[in-house]
């Protein structure tokens, strides 16, 4: 006997290589998709500057190790680019001293910055009896003392 040609039982082979073709130009169109809008956009991150800080209370109790703190900062966020808009819809600022947080987080209100935009912010940051580490302290105290805070 011989073999003849069934053109259906080709049918399963060519299905998957039709799927295949069909996921590999979705992904090269995704792909171009988002290079282009990474090409036309090109984004950046925005910049953050810390214009002035003023102090008003800064008490360091050496018993248990509490430091309370009162400050008012003025922090300016820079948009650097010229098609993209960002919003800042939950923003929390705090003061820290080598890592360790020394007053309450503080949200600041939710803003839209435009294209190149400027937006300063002025919270006070507030810190009532916060414990620190007892090697902090000391190095606190010197900084303190040697007129670095």
């Amino acid at each position: 006997m011989t073999e003849e040609y069934c053109p259906h039982h080709q049918d399963g082979n060519q299905l998957v290589k039709r799927i295949a073709i069909a996921i590999v130009g979705l992904l090269i169109v995704c792909a171009i998709v988002v290079l282009l809008v990474w090409a036309i956009l090109h984004p950046s991150k925005p910049r953050f500057l810390l214009q002035d800080v003023t102090i008003y209370a800064f008490n360091l109790s050496t018993a248990p190790h509490l430091l309370t703190s009162n400050l008012q900062i003025t922090l300016a966020a820079r948009n650097p680019n010229s098609r993209i808009g960002i919003s800042y819809r939950k923003l929390d600022i705090f003061a820290s001293y080598r890592n360790q947080q020394i007053t309450l987080p503080t949200l600041l209100p939710p803003t839209y910055q435009g294209h190149r935009d400027f937006t300063i912010w002025s919270p006070f940051l507030y810190g009532n009896d916060v414990p620190v580490a007892p090697f902090l302290q000391a190095g606190l105290s010197a900084d303190m003392n040697g007129g670095l805070v």
